[in-house]
């Protein structure tokens, strides 16, 4: 309690000279005393300025560094009565911001203002009472550190003045920091009595109870105030994407719109990057948006991967970089968010992945207008909207085998990848290599059912005939195989090898692991690397091709039946290249 003396003008104002005298240095309040936090901000330089404009109207005004790194104001001290009266009086007269809140000197660091050699004046309360025009002054009690040491029924005592917004702020910091799973109703059941006990049973040597004392109470919202400030979260309504959610605005920043993705830049180097997602579609661009997103390279290939009906849920982890994606379908309208962040932050991103998945809304009608912005080219044939796409470091062709989606391609096609794709999406195993013959067979991770599967042709053909290699020229920048018409020149190499034979024909080194079809759509080779002995240049469109009977070889020792071609007459153009198209496969390379 305080104790209030009625003074005359000179009685009051040598008591308050000795007061003066006596007062603790800055920082160094008396036991009891408190703090009224009104502001944080994330650099010194911005707290200074914000500081110094609250000075002029609260000479009491002082500056500390927090815990959470930033840069706390507070007014004080105050006796710890006082101090609640105080902070309430201002709240009301919106002299200070409405979340400001009670703080201790237990949570401050370094002293930042007022500026070194000044001093900050000490709180001192005079209030008339009524009738009498004589000030009077507070002297605090010599028993204030009683809040500490409240007794259980005291405890229940003080938590029964609480508000219904006081209680359910003690639920959502419970929450926060872990203890507390179920809704924030201000109603302290068994659920919030058991996440009170587990918090302080977490801070060591405090009796766990269930019940907090007042102290408990204010180290608990001390805490969660500070760490929630040091991420700035705050509700974001983005009419132009019809989304509504809760970002932390002290780690991100809006950088630009790319439409279907707003865009948030870090403030700071190791930061966050956040997305948000707002685009048209249906149950078919749903799935499509799925599979486009794992192309990015803020994306990793390994992690959780969930794709519903109406929504889907991706996590990538790596050793570079930890992204979370989640988009639903509603209504015609396809919205969501993502997450890329650095490894080793996880619990920080948990505090921001609770914070949007809690308040993720979809607000409107509309999604984000894909004409807002000039789009680059690039931009619009990706419609990947200013995120990197990851790329394979090559890509080659290959052959199907078999109605399993075995795939056949070159040595060169699979040496040193640290992973293989079969048509951009199913991951692919390597089975069997033959160095001598420069083969490879690829199984893939997951079933596939191949339109066509190539049919060898094992005997010998005339030199002369015309010949079609189908390859992806142009590896993974077309959607499908080019067909490339040429020439059988030998039967041999140049040095008379079995097991080869000599093409001339136009080919590029993503044709390489192609099929190499006669006119009745028989696969008569596979299309090898291209060069010529070492020191040897040879003349362009010079290529060579594994035999159709050396493909077999290496087939059956892989214990694959090869399927044998059956005489028949030539196809007409159209046919002969969908038959080449059909078994072709696009075969890549990743780091």
């Amino acid at each position: 309690m305080t104790f209030r003396v009625p003074l005359r003008p000179l009685a009051a104002c040598l008591l308050l000279m000795v007061l003066m005298a006596l007062r603790p240095h800055p920082g160094q309040a008396q036991e009891g005393q408190v703090w009224v936090q009104i502001e944080a901000q994330p650099t010194r330089a911005e707290a200074e300025a914000r500081a110094r404009v609250y000075a002029e109207r609260f000479p009491e005004t002082q500056g500390y560094l927090l815990r959470s790194g930033w840069y706390g104001i507070m007014i004080g001290p105050y006796p710890a009565d006082e101090g609640n009266r105080r902070l309430n009086d201002l709240k009301r007269s919106r002299a200070i911001p409405a979340d400001s809140f009670i703080a201790f000197s237990s949570n401050f660091g370094e002293q930042y203002w007022p500026p070194a050699g000044a001093a900050a004046p000490e709180a001192v309360t005079l209030a008339p009472e009524p009738g009498n025009p004589v000030p009077e002054i507070a002297v605090p009690a010599p028993e204030p550190a009683a809040i500490a040491d409240e007794t259980r029924t005291e405890a229940r005592d003080s938590e029964s003045l609480l508000t219904e917004e006081q209680r359910k702020e003690l639920q959502v910091a419970l929450q926060w920091f872990g203890f507390y799973q179920g809704g924030i109703d201000g109603a302290f059941g068994p659920g919030t009595r058991n996440s009170m006990s587990a918090w302080q049973q977490a801070q060591g040597m405090l009796e766990p109870t269930g019940i907090l004392t007042s102290r408990q109470r204010a180290k608990l919202l001390q805490d969660y105030r500070d760490e929630t400030a040091a991420f700035g979260f705050a509700r974001l309504d983005e009419p132009e994407a019809g989304i509504s959610i809760t970002l932390p605005l002290g780690l991100v920043e809006f950088d630009h719109y790319e439409p279907p993705f707003v865009h948030f830049r870090p403030r700071q180097d190791a930061g966050p990057r956040i997305v948000l997602i707002s685009q048209p579609g249906d149950q078919a661009a749903l799935a499509g948006l799925y599979e486009m997103v794992q192309t990015l390279d803020a994306v990793p290939l390994t992690g959780e991967r969930q794709l519903g009906e109406r929504s889907f849920r991706i996590r990538g982890t790596s050793d570079r970089v930890d992204t979370t994606v989640f988009a639903e379908l509603r209504g015609g309208l396809i919205k969501g968010w993502m997450l890329i962040s650095a490894p080793g932050n996880g619990e920080r991103d948990a505090r921001i992945l609770q914070a949007m998945e809690q308040s993720f809304t979809m607000t409107g009608t509309r999604a984000l207008d894909p004409g807002m912005v000039p789009l680059a080219a690039e931009t619009k044939a990706g419609l990947l909207s200013g995120l990197d796409v990851r790329k394979p470091r090559f890509s080659r062709s290959g052959i199907f085998v078999s109605g399993e989606g075995m795939v056949l391609t070159t040595t060169e096609a699979v040496t040193g990848c640290g992973r293989i794709t079969l048509d951009r999406q199913t991951e692919g195993q390597v089975v069997l290599t033959d160095a001598a013959a420069g083969l490879a067979v690829v199984r893939p991770k997951t079933p596939l059912a191949p339109r066509k599967v190539a049919s060898l042709q094992t005997g010998p053909e005339r030199p002369g005939t015309e010949v079609m290699v189908a390859g992806y020229s142009y590896e993974d920048r077309l959607p499908a195989p080019v067909m490339t018409f040429g020439t059988l020149d030998e039967l041999t190499g140049l040095n008379g090898e079995t097991g080869i034979k000599r093409l001339s024909v136009q080919a590029m080194p993503g044709d390489t692991g192609g099929p190499v079809l006669d006119a009745t759509g028989a696969v008569i080779g596979v299309l090898l690397p291209g060069g010529g002995p070492e020191g040897k240049v040879l003349p362009p469109g010079t290529f060579f091709a594994a035999t159709g009977a050396e493909v077999a070889r290496v087939l059956t020792a892989g214990g694959i039946a090869p399927t044998e071609a059956r005489a028949q007459g030539a196809l007409p153009p159209y046919d002969l290249s969908e038959l080449g198209a059909g078994m072709t496969v696009l075969v890549s390379c990743w780091d």
